[in-house]
């Protein structure tokens, strides 16, 4: 067996979000054991970068942090949305941008102890601005900073939210390969 399977599961919670659940399941080892799961229907988000090779970080109130964050312009995927549409989604509604070239940067288990939240990121470029539309209850500013900037504060810990960590770094580490490579090509 490669896999676990659910054997049983005993519902706590369904919310607009999220579904707790006890699951019983069956170990690929053949064991079983009762897990408090976390069901989420996943979110993507986006690292928008300008032609100046600034980054768009938002700063958000969360609840559950305490405070203020840094986070990248992100969302969870609606019923039946593919997650590139809802990264382009979220960085229209919060960001106020539309970007014309997008780039993979894979995805990313926020908390995969109890919680089936997948994040899928992707690095935009090719900007221009159009309205934001925040939803009600969202407080958020926009704002703009280098990139190397913003990564430095990964590394010092001003940011702290996952996908933003994971995003950035990612961001970084494709933008710096493509330089690599054109330096590299003496067409260039």
């Amino acid at each position: 067996m490669d896999e676990a399977k659910i054997l049983k599961r005993e519902p706590i919670y369904q919310g607009k979000v999220i579904d707790v659940a006890v699951e019983t399941i069956l170990l690929p080892d053949g064991s079983q054991v009762d897990l408090e799961m976390v069901r989420h229907p996943g979110g993507a988000a986006a690292v928008a970068l300008d032609e100046q090779d600034r980054v768009c970080l938002l700063r958000q109130y969360r609840q559950a942090s305490g405070g203020w964050l840094w986070e990248l312009p992100a969302g969870r995927i609606d019923p039946g949305e593919a997650p590139f549409e809802t990264a382009r989604r979220e960085l229209l509604e919060e960001a106020g941008l539309e970007a014309a070239d997008w780039a993979e940067l894979g995805f990313m288990h926020s908390s995969p102890g109890i919680f089936t939240e997948v994040i899928h990121l992707w690095l935009a470029s090719d900007l221009t601005r159009a309205a934001a539309d925040h939803e009600h209850g969202e407080m958020i500013e926009i704002h703009w900073m280098p990139l190397v900037q913003a990564l430095d504060w990964c590394n010092d810990g001003t940011i702290t939210d996952s996908k933003t960590l994971v995003g950035l770094y990612r961001a970084g580490a494709l933008i710096r390969n493509r330089l690599e490579i054109l330096s590299e090509d003496p067409g260039c």
